[in-house]
């Protein structure tokens, strides 16, 4: 259990591996995911590394996978996923994985080219099928299919027009002046898009010596490059010369258009269209096949390419590993380096005797543990339950190594703190279901794999939602809060002692609550329903929360600098137990948990049913004004009826608590720099032996002991407590600590008053949304009041979700977190060590199935 509270004993250990075994061991322990190598070359380039050209191959093994991948989802092909993993393959094995990813790539580079290529035939002979049928119709109109302008000037009338006037001339021509005019034309498609552009082109480039007639094709085309559909339109242009006809197709293939032959003759024409239907028929059939081979393949391969991702990746990640390693001056041998957890040692000896035996060497591998001076990283075990609130501890800062974890103590008081702020039985209820519907379908919906990160976030701290949620309800009932309602549950207490007519017609009479039976028979949990329906509601509330939440605070940052003490003992800082604990729970108790026991006295002392004045309401004494007064050394007053103190003795009690806490601050500031610098000028008096250093390190601490051992060649001990700094730099930093540990201890006190202010913010948003929304729809009847209802319910359910479940939700989240982080951790926690970073397949895995393909 001693690991829950505080992360893993790290070691540094050499690890010596066998050429041909250390590929099976790196596969065995990438497998276990225990051990983090460090890279032995640093100042060796990546591309000239043992391994690189095995590291290429993998990635050119990937890359095809990749393009694989691309058509397979292209085709819509499901990939199966058994969920197996399997172990990474021999290294001769990585020859039959290259042959087969290259055979697939070359039969499916093969099959698009020609599937490209009959695509493109297919898409000429279409479009010339439609130019053969949409010229029919405009030779038809021409009858003999010339065409001529009616102007004198042989000038076509500007585009822009909605007509154009032209004369349909016979097979002769229309003599003008002794000649015949015979025009000539070129056909094509063009993009219908392109069409307005190209005619206006077309008019000013010929100055209207040509005529354009076009016509849509109603169904869209194939683009064979990228398969998306574009919409095409037919054209004929009529010319005269081959200087326009020159000038034409230059339009034409600046617009990109393609030009088809078309006869003039309509016999020409019906036999082209049927050998074009002919074709198109028989090319019907051989894409149909080309099709249906593509298909196979990518069938085939969807079968295994998870698998063979899983497999290329484990090999590639090994050779980088490798990479890391040293070899010895035989070649025979690979060398490393790693941190391993301690209790981890045994499993990993194993692992290493597995990859041993399968690669069938006969020297076993060696793991030495090896001192180092290095800060070991930092290993929290986790499991899917404890593994969100270690992430929200680590998002702050990674534990130094070995020191307290917050965590284990973070997986109640997160969610309760954020309950106080949060409560509400409806609200807490419906928070509480969404985190059990997660939890319930946690497998399905881990296997999904969804890119949306907002959701990802939801899912990986689904336990914490769920808690949230029930102490939400817990609190909600505490609070008889549900929806801006209370429950009846057991029925009120108060009792009113008044006639009807006197309670409706006075507004501003109150129940006296030495009247009810609170008395003899307290509530049994929460609050009174009666406060619900009460003038004074929010005043009561207002009270209640406020000292609830100060109370919360000052015993959470007990908590926090009581855990600062379980850190000292275990790192042997004796001077720190002297010079910094104990004046800061002397300074915290002294003041702050002095002024909750007052809340406490106040509580038991004074009462509506006492039978005397001085311990009546009349007379209870305001906690907030005692506290400025004792802080002030102010007397306090009271009117003559009253006590001006809760028990005798109180002013001079609270004026030593004040002074002994004031002579707290110069203890905190002055006694740690003195004592560090008074064993410092020890250490330089000649010592006769190193057994009389380690005894008076061990009584001195270890800041006293690693001075003393300066001295010596023996290694320093793994945490020092304080580094050489002069005079000054001693001073500076005790200060800053100090200083921020009072300023701190006011601002963090203060700042607990957030769970009283977030929970009346969000009981005051739940009853203006009732009043304003849903209330509105109570006030009908009949079948318009069932309308009303059902309208008026679903805007309420909608902003109830969206804003105080998601909106105060979040907010109630990151106040939470805040309270953690800064007043809660600040006490004892360091954050300043780094993570413990395993070679670990089912990471390396994961990672890559969450990034982008590229």
């Amino acid at each position: 259990m001693g690991n829950l509270f505080r992360s893993e004993e790290m070691t540094l250990c050499q690890l010596f591996l066998q050429s041909e075994a250390a590929y099976a061991c790196v596969s065995e322990l990438g497998e276990l995911g225990l051990v983090q190598f460090r890279d032995l070359n640093p100042d060796v380039n990546a591309f000239q590394r043992k391994f690189v050209n095995e590291v290429r191959r993998c990635d050119e093994m990937e890359r095809k996978l990749r393009y694989l991948e691309k058509e397979i989802k292209k085709d819509g092909i499901p990939m199966l996923d058994t969920g197996e993993n399997p172990e990474a393959p021999q290294p001769r094995e990585m020859i039959d994985l290259e042959a087969t990813f290259e055979k697939l790539e070359n039969e499916l580079r093969e099959v698009n080219q020609n599937a490209e290529a009959l695509k493109r035939n297919f898409l000429e002979l279409t479009e010339l099928k439609h130019i053969l049928r949409k010229t029919q119709v405009f030779f038809d109109e021409a009858e003999y299919g010339y065409c001529y302008p009616t102007s004198s000037s042989s000038q076509m009338a500007d585009p822009s027009r909605e007509e154009e006037q032209v004369t349909l001339l016979g097979e002769e021509g229309l003599r003008a002046g002794g000649q015949a005019l015979k025009l000539g034309f070129v056909a094509g498609v063009i993009l219908r898009e392109r069409i307005p552009a190209f005619e206006r082109m077309l008019w000013r480039a010929c100055r209207g010596n040509v005529f354009l007639r076009q016509a849509e094709i109603e169904s869209p085309l194939e683009d064979p490059s990228n398969g998306d559909n574009v919409f095409k339109s037919v054209f004929i242009i009529f010319f005269q010369g081959d200087q326009l006809k020159t000038r034409v197709k230059k339009i034409c293939e600046g617009f990109r258009a393609t030009l088809y032959p078309c006869p003039e003759a309509p016999a020409d024409r019906r036999e082209m269209a049927m050998g074009v239907m002919t074709r198109l028929e028989d090319l019907n059939t051989v894409l149909g096949q080309t099709q249906d081979h593509r298909h196979r393949v990518l069938v085939a391969a969807a079968k295994n390419i998870k698998n063979w991702f899983v497999k290329v990746r484990k090999i590639k990640a090994i050779y980088h590993t490798l990479n890391l390693f040293n070899l010895d001056v035989t070649q025979k041998c690979l060398i490393a380096e790693c941190w391993v957890p301690v209790l981890d040692l045994e499993t990993i000896q194993l692992a290493l005797r597995r990859g041993t035996e399968r690669s069938g060497s006969s020297v076993p591998p060696i793991l030495n543990r090896m001192e180092s001076f290095e800060d070991p990283p930092t290993y929290n075990r986790t499991n899917k339950f404890t593994h969100g609130f270690q992430v929200l501890i680590d998002s702050y800062g990674v534990a130094t190594y070995r020191e307290v974890n917050p965590a284990p103590y973070t997986i109640i008081t997160f969610p309760f703190l954020f309950a106080v702020m949060f409560g509400d039985l409806g609200h807490g209820m419906i928070m509480a279901m969404f985190g059990a519907w997660m939890v319930l379908r946690e497998k399905p919906l881990a296997a999904k794999k969804s890119d949306s990160e907002i959701w990802n976030i939801f899912f990986g701290g689904r336990y914490i939602i769920l808690l949230m949620g029930m102490f939400s309800m817990y609190t909600g009932f505490v609070y008889n809060d549900t929806f801006s309602k209370s429950l009846n549950v057991f029925g009120s207490y108060w009792s009113v002692n008044y006639n009807a007519s006197t309670v409706m017609s006075n507004k501003d009479l109150q129940l006296n609550p030495s009247t009810t039976d609170y008395q003899q028979y307290p509530y049994p949990i929460g609050l009174d329903p009666v406060w619900q329906v009460a003038e004074n509601k929010i005043i009561f509330m207002n009270a209640y929360k406020m000292k609830i939440s100060i109370i919360i605070g000052v015993f959470q940052m007990l908590f926090g600098v009581c855990l600062s003490l379980w850190n000292f003992i275990y790192f042997q800082r004796r001077i720190s137990i002297y010079c910094e604990f104990i004046p800061q729970i002397i300074f915290l108790c002294f003041l702050f948990l002095y002024m909750v026991i007052l809340m406490f006295v106040k509580w038991t002392n004074y009462g509506p049913s006492t039978g005397d004045v001085k311990t009546g309401p009349y007379c209870a004494p305001s906690i907030l004004i005692t506290f400025i007064n004792m802080v002030l050394f102010k007397t306090n007053s009271a009117p003559a009826v009253c006590d001006a103190y809760m028990y005798s003795g109180q002013q001079a009690f609270q004026m030593l608590l004040v002074v002994v806490a004031l002579i707290c601050i110069p203890w905190m500031l002055f006694a740690k720099p003195a004592l560090i610098l008074r064993n410092k000028r020890k250490m330089h008096v000649p010592l006769n032996s190193n057994h009389h250093n380690h005894a008076m390190g061990s009584e001195n601490g270890d800041a006293e002991a690693a001075l003393s051992q300066a001295q010596v060649p023996p290694p320093l001990p793994p945490h020092k407590e304080e580094e050489e700094h002069d005079v000054g730099e001693l001073f500076i930093h005790q200060g800053i600590h100090t200083i921020e540990y009072v300023l701190g201890s006011v601002s963090h006190t203060a700042s607990y008053l957030r769970l009283w202010a977030l929970s009346l913010a969000h009981a005051q948003l739940s009853e203006v949304l009732w009043n304003m929304v849903l209330r509105n729809g109570l006030m009908f009847e009949g079948w318009v009041g069932g309308i009303a209802l059902y309208i008026t319910f679903a805007i309420w359910a909608t902003l109830t979700i969206a804003i105080l479940v998601l909106m105060e939700g979040l907010s109630a989240f990151l106040h939470c977190l805040r309270l953690h982080w800064v007043e809660f951790q600040s006490k004892f926690y360091q954050g300043m060590g780094y993570h413990f970073q395993p070679f670990s397949f089912e990471a390396i895995l994961d990672s890559a199935a969450q990034g982008p393909e590229e």
